[in-house]
């Protein structure tokens, strides 16, 4: 399985009741890969897996891969379930690099499993080196890479001899222009909910080298990410989604809190 181009982490929309809105869900999965993303993302982050109940995660997968099913598109899951799962590096009790290492070698999985490293939610710092070791992996089809910007260990992974059916896909939206420079495959772009064709199109043009496309839709993009993340993910995206009558509520869960710079948001 080879994963690149735009894949769209899902929000999950909730009704006026409070629950799932699983046809809006639907309609929003089939408008993205319409708009030429490549996959979707179920249960990551952005779709507030940890307030869902085992059962409203269960219809969320369920419409996710029926949706991708008809459009021929990969779903990675962040639990059971697609053909990848989206496997977190261990939170919180810090393993060390041998140790995260380690838990990837004997984690047990029938799809493939796609890496989520993001150190400023986990606290666990991964080098180029341990990086690359993860890659080597049989049972790793990729990455989603989110440290938080471009630094030295970003360089030289990138720059490092990864094999070649490995993924490295863009996790922080306002970077991925960089990242998609130094020679990532695509990205998990929260972002992705709007604008969906632009970022699909930028990500096309870094990877077929017509670098003024790609630099052009960078500028553009960069400032709906950042604003989009202006607060706690995915409380922004699900407010602009909502003035554009794509999902019934701005609804969240806590611990997450409504949006309240929405008016600051294009919503056309």
């Amino acid at each position: 399985m080879k994963l690149t181009g735009v894949l769209v982490p899902l929000i999950t929309p909730f009704d006026a009741e409070g629950g799932v809105a699983v046809e809006a869900l639907e309609r929003l999965a089939e408008r993205v890969l319409r708009d030429g993303a490549s996959g979707l993302v179920a249960l990551g982050t952005t779709g507030e897996p940890g307030s869902l109940t085992a059962a409203e995660q269960q219809v969320v997968v369920e419409v996710a891969t029926r949706v991708c099913r008809e459009h021929g598109a990969t779903l990675i899951v962040g639990g059971d379930g697609g053909d990848a799962r989206l496997s977190l590096v261990p939170p919180f009790v810090r393993p060390g690099e041998a140790g995260v290492l380690e838990y990837f070698r004997q984690l047990e999985s029938p799809v493939p499993l796609a890496i989520y490293h993001v150190p400023y939610r986990t606290g666990q710092a991964l080098s180029a080196r341990t990086l690359q070791q993860i890659a080597e992996l049989p049972n790793v089809a990729g990455i989603k890479y989110a440290a938080g910007g471009i630094d030295d260990e970003t360089m030289l992974f990138l720059s490092g001899d990864l094999p070649d059916d490995f993924a490295v896909l863009g996790g922080d939206d306002p970077f991925i222009a960089p990242m998609l420079a130094l020679g990532a495959h695509g990205g998990i772009l929260a972002s992705a909910h709007l604008e969906t064709g632009k970022f699909v199109a930028m990500v096309d043009a870094w990877r077929s080298g017509d670098l003024a496309t790609g630099r052009r839709l960078g500028r553009e993009l960069v400032g709906l990410s950042k604003a989009l993340f202006a607060e706690p993910n995915p409380t922004v995206i699900k407010a602009v989604l909502h003035a554009r009558g794509e999902i019934p509520t701005p609804d969240v869960r806590l611990p997450l809190l409504a949006a309240k710079m929405v008016e600051q948001m294009p919503v056309s």
